[in-house]
């Protein structure tokens, strides 16, 4: 008679808990209210930052109301680059390790045919962001001026990508040498150091071949 109460009781419990965990399940698959209100305010945040804001807060305002130049590269305002007085457009970057202190980011100059595209490391260290937003502008520049398929693309982010990752470690060091990363469109990268200009340090450096109209 023990038996089967216990029997009775075991088989309860066991109907209990299967009770209460398909509760929990269907209570799980009900939409929460909260997060469908605050999905529309996130995807807006997001579509706001830009290439060049390290800073939150500047991700937050609008694009600068400048006055564009009929450039081939003019769109890069919108994502808070300048144009120099040399024709190049950079972005500066506020030096995290002294206050005041601002210094050159990116950069990207139409030479003869070419665009020639430069993330600038500081004293040989990527600051923090520049990793990701380097692979950003590179792809921006490449999307934008290169013949390249989705497919394709791809493939070259995947390649800077590992590249960009190995000048972090240490493993690719300062050299004139460019490595191809696309045919037929004759793309270099490289890591240099900087021997003329203001600039003092590193770079990694892209070279595409403008298409011919």
């Amino acid at each position: 008679m023990n038996i089967i109460v216990r029997l009775f009781g075991a088989l309860v419990l066991q109907v209990s808990v299967l009770a209460a965990m398909s509760s929990m399940a269907m209570s799980n698959d009900k939409p929460l209210r909260v997060n469908t209100q605050e999905t529309p305010v996130i995807s807006q945040l997001k579509t706001r930052q830009r290439i060049c804001s390290l800073d939150p807060i500047e991700d937050l305002l609008p694009p600068p109301q400048t006055k564009t130049s009929n450039s081939l590269l003019s769109y890069l305002a919108e994502q808070g680059f300048t144009q120099n007085q040399e024709g190049s457009w950079v972005c500066y970057a506020n030096d995290p390790k002294k206050e005041g202190r601002y210094f050159t980011l990116f950069k990207v100059k139409q030479v003869d045919g070419r665009l020639i595209a430069s993330s600038f490391l500081d004293e040989g260290s990527l600051i923090q962001g520049q990793e990701n937003r380097s692979l950003d502008f590179f792809m921006m520049l490449i999307e934008r001026h290169m013949n390249t398929s989705q497919q394709n693309r791809q493939g070259i982010r995947r390649y800077l990508e590992a590249f960009v990752s190995l000048v972090k470690q240490g493993k690719i060091k300062p050299t004139r040498r460019g490595f191809l990363f696309d045919q037929p469109n004759r793309a270099l990268v490289l890591y240099h150091t900087l021997s003329s200009g203001s600039l003092k340090g590193t770079g990694i450096t892209i070279n595409i071949y403008l298409p011919k109209s």
